[in-house]
């Protein structure tokens, strides 16, 4: 393979890889927001679950307060039964001690159906912290390999820009401005395989000469259609099978 073609296909899978790694480096602020965001998602839950407590709560103190007054009720009229002289005071005073035993039974019915609901709700509050619990768990982990992954990629630029650099010397200068000037204009990818005759990133297929051309690998030829220079990937040979044994 002609030298310049060699190390211009090196230099490539260098540039390539340098870019994945910046690319990784750069999304890695938004990685972080993406795992402070599912925390504040399971902080938020575990936030509306303690709401709906409180609330559930409030509302069982209120009903446990109506139930007092109404207690409260009864023994007053209870007291004054035991004190009246006419039939028409007596049914006055039943009538009032069995609107309070309704309203009382309404209230303490009232207060149970709060009771059952702050069991399921203080269930629900615990399942919730236990989810954000977990939840913190992964993000630290998360957090943890995210910081790896950049420091493994700092160092990784740092290599990739070292063996860049040798590359880069000793290449001629004429390989070297032509790669250049082909990776700015197409989004930094100078270098194309050349596969049954077309061009495996332009898709154009290429005249016959070109191709057997190209499949020497012995100069720097670039596509008619994207500019790209063309490499030639040769098929391996099949391995050699062993000879049957002669039949005895």
């Amino acid at each position: 393979m002609n030298a310049d073609l060699e190390k211009l296909i090196v230099l490539q899978r260098l540039d390539s890889e340098t870019h994945d790694a910046q690319r990784r480096l750069a999304e890695a602020p938004e990685r972080e927001k993406a795992l402070e965001a599912r925390l504040s998602t399971a902080r938020d839950v575990v936030a509306a679950a303690k709401t709906k407590l409180a609330d559930s709560q409030n509302v069982r103190r209120e009903h446990e307060k109506t139930v007092a007054l109404h207690q409260g009720r009864l023994s007053k009229f209870r007291e004054q039964a035991m004190s009246v002289k006419t039939n028409q005071e007596y049914h006055a005073i039943q009538k009032e001690i069995g609107f309070a035993q309704t309203e009382m039974k309404a209230a303490e019915d009232a207060v149970l159906v709060q009771m059952i609901e702050g069991d399921e709700l203080t269930a629900a509050v615990k399942r919730a912290e236990a989810e954000l619990s977990g939840e913190q768990k992964k993000v630290d982990a998360d957090k943890k390999a995210l910081a790896a992954e950049g420091v493994d990629l700092n160092a990784a630029l740092e290599r990739l820009s070292s063996e860049r650099s040798d590359v880069v010397k000793s290449l001629t200068p004429q390989a070297l401005a032509t790669f250049e000037m082909v990776a700015k204009r197409r989004n930094g990818v100078a270098i194309a395989e050349a596969r049954d005759g077309i061009c495996t990133i332009c898709h154009v297929r290429m005249r016959p000469q070109v191709f057997n051309n190209v499949r020497r690998n012995d100069q720097i030829i670039q596509c008619d259609s994207c500019n790209r220079i063309l490499y030639f990937v040769p098929v391996p040979a099949p391995a050699a099978t062993a000879n049957p044994a002669p039949a005895q």
